[in-house]
Formats: C-alpha cells, structure tokens, sequence
C-alpha cells in the first residue's frame, strides 16, 4: 500500500513538472507573438505614412517616376509580407520573407531620401520635412520592437532547447522562432569612410 501511494505521488510530481514546464513554454510563445505583433502596429504606421511621402514628392519629382514607383511596389511587398509573418509569427519562412522584404522597402526609401537632396524645394516643403520627421521616429520604434521581439524568441528558443524543456518542447511539437535579422549586405555594414 505504502509503494503504491509512493508511486502515484511520484506520477503526481512528474505530471505537475510536466505541465508547469509546458505552461511556461506556451507563455514564452506567446510572449513573442506579443512581441511581433508590436512590431506589425509599427510597420503598418511606416506603411501609412509611405504614401504620403510619395504623393508630396510626387509635385517636385516629376522626373523621378520610376523611382516612386518602386517605393510604392517595394510597400505593397512589405505589407503582404508582414501580413502573412503576422498571421503565424512562429512560421520562420514567413519571418525570412518579412524581413527580406523591408530590407527592400529599405533600400527603395533610401533611393527616395537620396535623390530628394537634388530638390531643394522638396527638402524645404513643409509637409515633406514632418512626414520624413514621422517617418525616422517610427524607424526608432521599429528598431526597439525588433529588438523586443529578438530577445522574446531568444527567451522562448532557449526554454525550449534546454533540458528538460526539449522533452516537453518535442513531445507537443512546439519549433524554434526566427529573430529578426539585419538584411544589410555584408558590404553596407562596413563603416563609411570618411576623408577631407
């Protein structure tokens, strides 16, 4: 009688270990969808603002068309690519194809802030100063999302690699999220030189 009661609260302690380790995974999960869906209510302000810029600068460049073209295709890119991320943040395609995708929004805006500097009316009109003054801050705001977001997946793929976490983690299918990386080439995040 003693071993039974023995037993059945050896059963009752692993099972209570099991389902607090499983809770704290699907927290961890959940903490990081959390933490995508901050970056989302960013990207979707970016994404607001992006045709506002476009249209002002429309007036003054003229002769630029291809260029905000591209800005406006490179957006809708973006949008569709963060909509799927969204709908499953734990789809670590879907976060690659995300994260590809605004760096190419990236570059096209960067196209765009460039060739402005050739229109000293545009760099001096109104509209265009605080759309481009909203469009830096909401940059920052992305950047400490992403940043909140990385160290959330990092928190959930450590819970669910280590021992014994990794046993609960497999036996119920939970996978590794993808962070957020720089998609930056290799050759843009070498330091900019600069000489006199």
């Amino acid at each position: 009688m003693t071993a039974v009661l023995i037993l059945l609260a050896v059963v009752a302690v692993v099972v209570f270990w099991g389902i607090g380790v499983y809770n704290r995974i699907i927290a961890l999960r959940n903490h990081f969808k959390n933490a995508f869906a901050q970056i989302d209510v960013q990207l979707k302000r970016r994404y607001d603002l992006i045709p506002n810029l476009v249209e002002t600068a429309k007036a003054y460049m003229a002769h630029e068309r291809e260029t905000l073209e591209a800005v406006i295709a490179a957006r809708n890119q973006a949008v569709a690519a963060t909509s799927k991320a969204a709908g499953d943040p734990a789809d670590a395609a879907a976060v690659r194809q995300m994260a590809n995708a605004e760096g190419a929004l990236g570059a096209t805006l960067g196209r765009l802030f460039a060739l402005s500097e050739s229109y000293p009316e545009l760099q001096a009109n109104q509209n265009m100063m605080q759309l481009s003054e909203e469009l830096t801050s909401t940059e920052n705001r992305i950047s400490f999302a992403r940043q909140g977001y990385n160290d959330s997946v990092m928190s959930y793929n450590t819970a669910i690699e280590q021992f014994p976490g990794s046993l609960i983690a497999g036996s119920f299918g939970f996978k590794q999220a993808e962070l957020l990386e720089s998609t930056e080439s290799p050759e843009e995040r070498k330091a900019v030189k600069v000489s006199f």
